[in-house]
């Protein structure tokens, strides 16, 4: 009789267990992560600056795009970081960030990464000339304002590290001798999605050094119609809307910015978060922090706002995260479900 009550209590108790635990996978089901502020990035930013205003409706006469890209390459510019986009080929992102370079009075280069590429591709190499029996440097692409890093994952680790002193420190060091690169200096590089062959993952160190990465879909089928009528548009002759010194004044107004202790301790605690999650393997590294800062610096700039607030903050979260994280083997929930859920948990609390 004994032994029936013990096998019946735990029989009961794995019932109970089974049950709460079916009550949690139903609610992770109905939570919509995609119906929140968190997920809209800066799609829904309202820009009340008049020249950064005129500056993306010029770009949006020539290309056809989702507010959230333009609006992420406009606050990666005056942030002074850089952006990773991650879309399949054919979608205009030559041209995109070419519209940029005129309409910036900007130098513009274009790399195109494949498997074969040497470091001294980008950066440049030392040729000895035999008449004056010296090496000479010659200057490559990196020598530029905007450059256009295209299906950087094709490349080797190896070459993709040859833009890591130039990201973060702006400066290239060739043989024996470092050349400081002219501001601004901004990097947008394109890669393919992993599942695609001949495809090389970014290491971390070179992750980190990107402000945001943004993931681009295909466009919807009106906006496929708009993109025939303004792909004829002739943009050899843009006019620049402001000089390259007025960009440079804009990254220094930004810095006069304030950002209160509440704002600085919601950046930290979201950034602490993602170490402690028990999904996520890697967390966000304290570059992250900065990088929170600086964008949500800019956020409040482009609204003509005097300090930083929380919301802000939220509109970069998902933009400044999503690559400096990485989620444990075993978890098989999107990213940016987790990384959602993170940010709602230090809202909470």
């Amino acid at each position: 009789m004994l032994y029936i009550v013990i096998w019946l209590i735990i029989v009961g108790i794995i019932v109970v267990y089974l049950s709460i635990d079916e009550k949690k996978e139903n609610i992770n089901q109905k939570f919509d992560y995609k119906n929140t502020d968190f997920f809209y990035e800066l799609k829904k930013i309202e820009i009340k600056n008049d020249n950064i205003l005129k500056l993306k409706e010029k770009v949006q006469e020539y290309i056809i795009w989702t507010d959230n890209l333009i609006n992420s390459i406009i606050v990666a510019i005056l942030s002074d970081g850089h952006i990773l986009v991650e879309w399949v080929p054919g979608l205009a992102k030559t041209r995109t960030i070419l519209v940029f370079s005129k309409l910036l009075w900007l130098n513009f280069k274009r790399v195109q990464f494949t498997p074969d590429m040497l470091p001294s591709d980008i950066i440049g190499w030392e040729i000895y000339n035999k008449n004056t029996w010296k090496f000479e440097i010659f200057k490559w692409p990196i020598f530029t304002n905007l450059l256009l890093a295209d299906e950087i994952n094709r490349a080797t680790p190896k070459v993709q590290s040859a833009l890591l002193e130039a990201m973060q420190e702006k400066k290239v060091t060739i043989g024996n001798e470092t050349f400081v690169l002219n501001k601004p200096f901004f990097v947008m590089a394109t890669q393919n999605p992993l599942e695609q062959e001949w495809t090389f993952p970014l290491p971390e160190a070179q992750l980190d050094r990107f402000l945001f990465k943004v993931n681009v879909t295909y466009p919807s089928k009106e906006e496929e119609k708009l993109i025939m009528d303004a792909f004829d548009k002739n943009i050899d002759n843009i006019e620049s809307i402001f000089s390259s010194d007025s960009l440079l004044k804009m990254q220094e107004d930004i810095k006069n910015i304030k950002i209160e202790d509440r704002e600085k301790k919601y950046i930290v605690d979201i950034v602490d978060a993602t170490r402690k999650n028990e999904k996520i393997e890697v967390g966000a590294s304290t570059r992250a922090v900065i990088a929170l800062k600086k964008a949500s610096l800019t956020v409040a700039y482009l609204q003509w706002k005097e300090k930083v607030s929380i919301d802000d903050i939220k509109k970069v979260l998902l933009l400044v995260l999503r690559h400096r994280v990485k989620l444990k083997y075993n978890v098989n929930e999107p990213l940016e479900k987790i990384l959602i859920e993170t940010f709602i948990k230090v809202n909470d609390l």
